[in-house]
């Protein structure tokens, strides 16, 4: 055999090269034509790559019309030994983008739409302030929420895991959150306490009150609404932060007062036993709160009443006696000195109750009597005027005034009876025959004969004439002096009870040359305690000067009455 002629293997290659089933074998056969005839393979051809004609093959780009291509190659017919070749391209190039029918989408509701209109699944014009589908429907438009920025799942996800995350640490004290609160707690423990203590040889509020108040927020909230009136009412201009905290610690104080003490209603139905240290303490300062914030409205007179309430059912149940002294001395101090102002007799039965429960030796609660107590009688406390039995005189006069003024209103030619006359003189006796319980050397001894020539100027005043005299000029001057013996301002035990005496003073003041030195004792006063009620006793003395001025003493007798009409409810402690 020629070994350049082609072998069996050659052709059995060649066959395996050019696969064709033989079914399609016998099809391709079967449907030769002299049109395909150039363009079969056969076994005697010597090369076949001669006789193999196709279309020219165009490079595509992208791999377009691949799909086309695809389909071309299935659906043309296969002939025994003919080459796989691409088919014709079709005349133009294929899109990139082929056109899609638009498919018709649901309406969904607009998620920037108005409140009102999201809430009623309603579509929303979206027009602003308010939207037009509101104001048709004649409804309240909301407004919109305000956009958020966009953020992915990883945001969200540390999102979440933050919310979880505690923000800040706990407070060091109940109720004191922020720079502003630890600005009133520092106020109240540095200067508040020592203007309002009337004590000289403690401070009960350091001692007993603000460690009570470590523990409980109620009385926390009670200081710093406290401090906070304080330093709002000295600032020379208007805090905003200040006064929002200030209403803020009220608010709080008021509504945990008042749920403590529905818990121990509900508690127990016997009140006398279950009203706590804490709620009686926060009742006293919330009375100190009027004096300072200068309240004009006679709110004291609630907590005050509160206040007898709370005392006169605990009796002697108090886990604290020093707490339990400090507060009934509070109480009486400014429950009679309430007398001297208020329009309507505020002593009753349980004032007189408490006084008597004040274990006063007998000597002092006997006003006739002429004993001189001893400086070192544990009774004989440096609050003044409630041991000294000063007190007790002011109580007596302040009866006899509304005799006179019930008889003034029946417009009777004398202005008194028998009666009121002889309690005038058993008192005027009781005060000449008073003798000061303090040491010559103590400043409470100059300050216990300021308050018993108020107390003496205080009876003159109800029972003779409101006219120029000289026995009122005597007994302002005599005051004075006496005013003159106490000590500087710093001393703060003596400064904190001179408001009342100051203010009978310049009642009395007849004499213009007098009052002078009672206003350069005001300005004192008001600069170093910065109280809201000094400036109001302060207005009142000067209204009755210029009535005096001018020519109307009679009128300046009713003290109350002038309080009251200008619509004034204070305290002049």
């Amino acid at each position: 055999m020629d070994p350049s002629s082609p072998t069996e293997s050659d052709f059995t290659d060649h066959r395996s090269a050019n696969y064709i089933s033989s079914s399609q074998w016998s099809s391709a056969g079967s449907s030769s034509s002299p049109e395909h005839a150039d363009s079969v393979i056969t076994p005697e051809s010597d090369d076949c790559s001669e006789h193999t004609i196709g279309p020219k093959i165009e490079e595509l780009d992208d791999n377009e019309g691949l799909s086309e291509l695809s389909s071309i190659e299935e659906a043309k017919p296969i002939t025994r030994n003919s080459a796989v070749l691409p088919p014709a391209r079709k005349r133009g190039r294929p899109r990139k983008h082929p056109i899609t029918e638009p498919r018709k989408t649901a309406h969904t509701r607009s998620k920037t739409g108005c409140a009102t209109c999201r809430r009623r699944k309603k579509r929303c014009d979206e027009r602003k302030p308010t939207c037009l589908a509101c104001e048709k429907n004649n409804v309240v438009c909301e407004g919109y929420e305000p956009k958020q920025q966009w953020r992915g799942g990883k945001e969200k996800a540390l999102t979440v895991r933050a919310n979880h995350i505690p923000s800040d640490l706990p407070l060091l004290v109940p109720g004191v959150d922020g720079a502003v609160d630890q600005l009133f707690f520092q106020h109240f423990t540095c200067n508040v306490s020592k203007v309002l203590s009337v004590n000289d040889y403690q401070n009960p509020f350091l001692e007993h009150i603000v460690p009570m108040s470590m523990s409980h927020p109620g009385l926390m909230h009670s200081l710093l609404s406290l401090s906070g009136s304080c330093l709002v009412a000295k600032a020379p201009t208007s805090n905003w932060e200040w006064e929002q905290r200030q209403v803020h610690h009220s608010g709080k104080a008021m509504g945990l007062l008042s749920q403590d003490l529905q818990e121990a209603h509900n508690h127990s139905p016997n009140q006398s036993a279950i009203v706590s240290d804490p709620s009686i303490a926060q009742t006293l300062i919330l009375c100190l709160e009027t004096v300072c914030s200068g309240d004009r409205t006679g709110l004291y007179r609630v907590h005050l009443n509160a206040l007898k309430t709370m005392l006169t059912q605990r009796q002697r149940r108090f886990p604290n006696e020093q707490l339990r002294q400090f507060i009934l001395e509070f109480l009486l101090y400014h429950d009679y000195s309430a007398s001297i102002t208020a329009s309507n007799y505020p002593l009753d039965q349980r004032s007189i109750d408490l006084m008597a429960d004040f274990h006063l030796p007998e000597h002092l609660l006997n006003t006739t009597a002429n004993p001189t107590p001893s400086p070192q009688d544990p009774t004989a406390s440096s609050l003044l005027g409630v041991l000294d039995g000063l007190f007790g005189f002011i109580s007596r006069i302040r009866a006899l005034r509304d005799k006179i003024r019930a008889r003034r209103a029946l417009s009777l030619a004398a202005r008194w009876d028998e009666a009121i006359m002889n309690d005038a003189f058993a008192i005027d006796a009781a005060l000449r025959a008073w003798a000061c319980p303090h040491p010559p050397d103590s400043p409470r001894y100059a300050a216990s004969l300021l308050y018993r020539q108020c107390a003496w100027i205080y009876l003159h005043r109800s029972i003779q004439l409101s006219r120029p005299s000289p026995a009122f000029r005597q007994a302002v001057d005599e005051g004075l002096a006496y005013l003159r013996l106490l000590p500087d301002s710093e001393d703060g035990s003596t400064q904190s009870i001179l408001l009342m005496p100051l203010f009978l003073l310049g009642c009395a003041a007849f004499e213009r040359d007098q009052r002078p030195e009672i206003s350069a004792a005001f300005e004192r006063l008001q600069a170093w305690s910065g109280l809201g009620n000094i400036g109001y006793a302060r207005e009142i003395v000067e209204q009755v000067w210029g009535m005096m001025d001018e020519g109307r003493e009679e009128e300046t007798w009713d003290l109350e009455g002038i309080i009251a009409g200008r619509g004034w409810d204070f305290l002049i402690t």
